[in-house]
This record gives structure tokens, sequence and C-alpha cells, in this order.
């Protein structure tokens, strides 16, 4: 992919601005505590015909048994929210509406992991929600949500009104009460069948107030398996809304959970499907899941899929130059980096995109042409300690470690004067910047891949590299010694990003 632009706002639990880990695991509870569950059916009836699409939709209209759990069961405390979302949902809760949160943030509390970011979805009305808050918009046309600023970040909600005035386009039919369901679990449960009958679709609702987890479409099964799915068959889902298929990929890298068998097969089959995306839509989607600690699984992924050939077609030449299989085990130096990136980013400590642009086009320059390790430490060391060229010449010569010989791009040192070896990082620095251009450059890019977009390069990303041919007397402070600022991480600070 050609990187389209290196400056977008981190939504969840982050300053806004202008612009711009753990190692993955499959983490599932080994046992979940018995739950007081309450299961009620339905049955529906057909009333006229609809298209082939509406028809597969009914058919997976049967609503299985659901669940209502005692959230303190699944060990979900309400400290575990957000500050800013508590704001959010208290001054919701006070003006008398329904207000829950749903979807991945529910998941993951369940699973313990930190949410990403945290929705809400309200019975009122998003007019009432734009008015209830000073600084709150509504956006989105096909399905519009309210992004609520909030302590400096941006809190969703979304509506149940929106969802019932959509779900037209997806029902054909009545949906009979469930049997031994009061009219209030009625309502609740008649609201989730039509948001999960759109785009905005999610399993799990939590009322944070009556301690209550909503579970209608097995929600927790999923997570007990461990496995990734769609709401409705995955063909239909993917064609409604390509980046979903993106989506599937993010969350089983950073969860390390599988892909059901049909899911896994529409993603093959609609992979190209994706071009369809706008461009600043794919950076934010390959963002999340570079930047957010699951950059290692999710390149895996992207590569078992055949779609790191369409979005990444240079790093996706590598892995083929490299012998390397779709289900391959092993590892190889690209991966490596984002493995040891991934160690110092979380979903809520995420960094900036230009610091994983910076590694792919670190990587691409010592792919196209292995480098002395030497060379490679104190090139290294050098961003580390603000650009001092000499002190990081003369601790690279110390270091007497073995390099990890499986990666070709990294050669034996061999003895080198100060001054070939500080050449020979300069010469790096430029291949850096000459892989960042190759990989924005739009006619080198269409070689790999003929219908992607060209993009502009960024700024900001080759500063990164310019610091190394700082003067003393212009260098950049070290950060050696110190502990990283995420925020100013997030925000792209060169002095984290060299840290």
């Amino acid at each position: 992919m050609a990187i389209a632009t290196l400056k977008f706002a981190c939504k969840p639990n982050l300053l806004l601005r202008s612009a711009p880990f753990q190692c993955v695991r499959k983490v599932v509870p080994k046992s979940l505590p018995t739950l007081e569950v309450e299961e009620c059916r339905s049955s529906t009836r057909e009333q006229g015909k609809g298209t082939s699409e509406q028809l597969i939709l009914e058919n997976k209209s049967k609503v299985p048994a659901w669940k209502k759990l005692d959230s303190k069961e699944l060990g979900l405390r309400n400290s575990m929210i957000a500050v800013p979302t508590k704001k959010v949902l208290n001054v919701l809760k006070k003006k008398g509406h329904d207000v829950y949160l749903v979807g991945g943030c529910v998941r993951d509390l369940i699973l313990k992991q930190t949410p990403k970011d945290f929705d809400i979805i309200t019975s009122a009305d998003l007019r009432e929600v734009r008015k209830t808050f000073s600084w709150c918009e509504i956006v989105g046309k096909r399905f519009p949500i309210c992004h609520v600023h909030m302590d400096g970040t941006i809190v969703e909600v979304s509506s149940f009104n929106t969802a019932r005035c959509k779900s037209s386009m997806y029902f054909t039919h009545d949906i009979e009460a469930p049997n031994n369901c009061d009219k209030e679990d009625y309502l609740l449960w008649r609201n989730s069948i039509f948001v999960n009958k759109i785009p905005h679709s999610f399993r799990l609702m939590f009322d944070p107030y009556a301690k209550i987890v909503y579970d209608y479409i097995g929600g927790m099964e999923d997570i007990i398996k461990a496995k990734v799915r769609t709401v409705v068959p995955a063909a239909t889902s993917f064609r409604e809304d390509c980046a979903r298929i993106l989506r599937a990929i993010r969350i089983a890298a950073r969860l390390g959970f599988s892909i059901s068998r049909e899911t896994a097969q529409s993603i093959k089959n609609l992979s190209y499907s994706v071009l369809r995306l706008d461009k600043g839509r794919l950076l934010m989607e390959i963002n999340y899941m570079l930047a957010y600690g699951s950059g290692e699984a999710s390149l895996r992924l992207l590569w078992r899929f055949g779609l790191l050939d369409i979005l990444l077609p240079f790093q996706a030449a590598y892995f083929v130059r490299g012998g390397f299989r779709r289900r391959d085990k092993r590892s190889n130096l690209l991966l490596s980096f984002f493995s040891n990136v991934d160690k110092l980013l979380a979903p809520n400590r995420p960094c900036h995109s230009s610091l994983w642009v910076s590694v792919l086009a670190l990587h691409k320059a010592l792919s196209d042409r292995p480098r002395n390790c030497s060379v490679i430490a104190a090139f290294s060391l050098a961003l580390h300690n603000g650009g001092n060229l000499s002190e990081a010449i003369d601790i690279a010569r110390r270091i007497n470690k073995p390099h990890d010989g499986r990666f070709h791009e990294l050669l034996d040192p061999s003895v080198l004067d100060e001054e070939d070896l500080e050449a020979e990082i300069l010469d790096l620095a430029e291949s850096v910047r000459g892989s960042l251009l190759q990989m924005t450059n739009g006619h080198l890019v269409s070689g790999a891949m003929a219908d992607y977009p060209q993009a502009p390069h960024s700024d900001l990303v080759l500063n990164f590299f310019d610091c190394v041919r700082a003067s003393a007397g212009k260098k950049f402070l070290s950060k050696e010694g110190r502990q990283i600022d995420y925020e100013s991480l997030a925000r792209g600070d060169l002095l984290e990003i060299f840290e």
C-alpha cells in the first residue's frame, strides 16, 4: 500500500490533536463462572418476498437463546470503564435515557484486555445527545453516530432510534415477542436485533448500572471458543462493508482468536474488495493493526489471507523472496522488528503511525541492501541519543553480543575505522529515506499493484532520519534513561519515537 498520509487522530483514550505490549497471545477464560441465565426463544413470520440477500438474513434471523448475565460474575467492574466514558454515561443516565456499553469493549473487559475504545448506545435520539453536550457533533451519513468530546478524547454514542429507522433495509418480517420475557426485556431484545442487522453491529451489551450483560446472538460462545465470526453470513457482511474484512483480521490478531471457516473463506474470496475503501480508511485500519501492540500477529494474518499483497506489496514481495509460506510459523527480520515494537505498545498505549512506517522503511532499506551489524547498531544508537554519531560509534564497537544468523539482512561485523563507519551510517540513513520515497511513489507502487492510488509522502517521517545528520549544536536531547511518554509517542513527538 502506498502510504496515503501520516496524520490522523487516534480516537480513544488519547489527547486530541489536530493531526494525529504485550506479545499477542490467546486470552480465553479457562472456565466461566456459573451464571444465572435467562433464556428466551422467538419465532418469526414472513411477510412478503424480499431480495436474495434479505432471504439469507431472514434464515439467519432465527434468534438463538439469549442470556442475561451477572456482570460481577464475569469480573466486570465500573472502575474498568474509562473516566471520560463514565462521564458521558452518567450525563445521559441522569437525563432519563437508557445507556449501555456495547461491542468490542465489553468483550475485551470480559477477557481482561484493555479496550481500544468504549462505545455507547442509548435510547436518546442523536439530536438529544448533541444538545446535551457542549462539544458534540453528529458524523456519518449512512449510519450516523455522535462524537462526544470529553476530557480530550472522543466517545462514540449511537442511538437505538437510528437502528430502527435503518432496519427496514434488512427486515422483511415481524418478530414475535420471546416467551417468558417481560416487556422491558423484550424491547431491549428487539432493539438489539435491529441494531445487529445493520453494519454497526454488536454481540454484547453491558448495563453498568443494573450490572447486567445482555448476550443476544452468542457473543459469550464466541469468546469461549476464541473464535471470530460475523453476525450475518460472512459473504453478505463483507459485501455490505468491506472494512469488516480488516476488522476481523485486527480482532483475531489482537486477541489471538482463530477465524471461523466460513469467515476465513469469505476473507479470501473478497480480499480485493478492500481496494474500494478510500486511502484514509485504509490507513486507519492498518494503523489499528500496527500501532496498538499486535503488529506481528497482524502482519502474519494479512500475509496468510493474501491481504499483505494488496496493502503492503513491497513487504509481501519480501515474504515471497524469503520463501515464506502462508501459514509459516518461522520468523523473519520484519516480523522480529514488529515483535519488539509490540512489547512497548498496548490498545491504551499506541504509537503514532510514523513509527511503524519508519520501521517498514528501515527494514526495506536493509532488505534491499544487507548491512554490517555494527552499522545497524550505531545507526539505532544515533537515533536514540539524538544524533551523536561519535558516541553511537563508540558504544557500537563495544557490543560483543553475536547477531541473529537467521536474518540475511544482518551481515557479520567487519572492522571499519571511524570514518568509514560514519559514512556507512549516513548511507543507511539515505537508504531509509529512499525506501520511504519508494513506498510512497505512485509509479513504483503501481509496479507491485497496478490499481493502488498514488499517495503523498510525509515530511515528519523523513525528519526521523535527518537527526542523524544534525550537528552537535543542533542535535536532539537524548532520551537515555527516561521512561516512555505514551501521550507524546501517540502524538508523534520525535523525542519519544527515538526512544
